[in-house]
C-alpha cells in the first residue's frame, strides 16, 4: 500500500495587466466616445486617465493616418461566381467550380 500524497500547494497565477496599446485598442472597440475610451482603457490598466492621454492621442494620430480610403475598400470586393458542371459518370455528384472575377466598379 502507498503512502499517501502530500497535498500539492495552489497553483501560481500570474496576473500581467495589458499593455497601453492593448488597453485602448480594446477600449476603442467597445465606444467611439474619447472620454469614455480614457476611462476603460485607464481602468484594464489600473493606472491614472492622465497617463493614458498622450498614448491615445498619439495612437489616434497613427490610426487616421493608416485608414485606406472608401473608395479603394469598395473597388477592391470581388464578385465569386459559382458554375455548376455536369459530371460524365451517370450517378456521380456533380462538380461546383468557383472562380473569381473582378468586378468593373462604375
Amino acid at each position: 500500500m502507498r503512502p499517501p500524497r502530500k497535498p500539492l500547494p495552489p497553483p501560481r497565477v500570474r496576473r500581467e495587466p495589458p499593455t497601453i496599446e492593448e488597453a485602448i485598442i480594446a477600449a476603442q472597440g467597445l465606444t467611439d466616445d474619447i472620454p469614455a475610451q480614457i476611462e476603460i482603457a485607464a481602468g484594464l490598466m489600473g493606472v491614472t486617465e492622465d497617463e493614458v492621454r498622450p498614448h491615445l492621442a498619439r495612437m489616434n494620430r497613427l490610426r487616421s493616418a493608416s485608414m485606406p480610403a472608401p473608395s479603394a475598400v469598395i473597388a477592391g470586393k470581388r464578385t465569386v461566381v459559382v458554375e455548376r458542371k455536369p459530371s460524365r459518370t451517370p450517378g456521380a455528384r456533380p462538380l461546383i467550380t468557383l472562380s473569381g472575377r473582378s468586378s468593373s466598379a462604375g
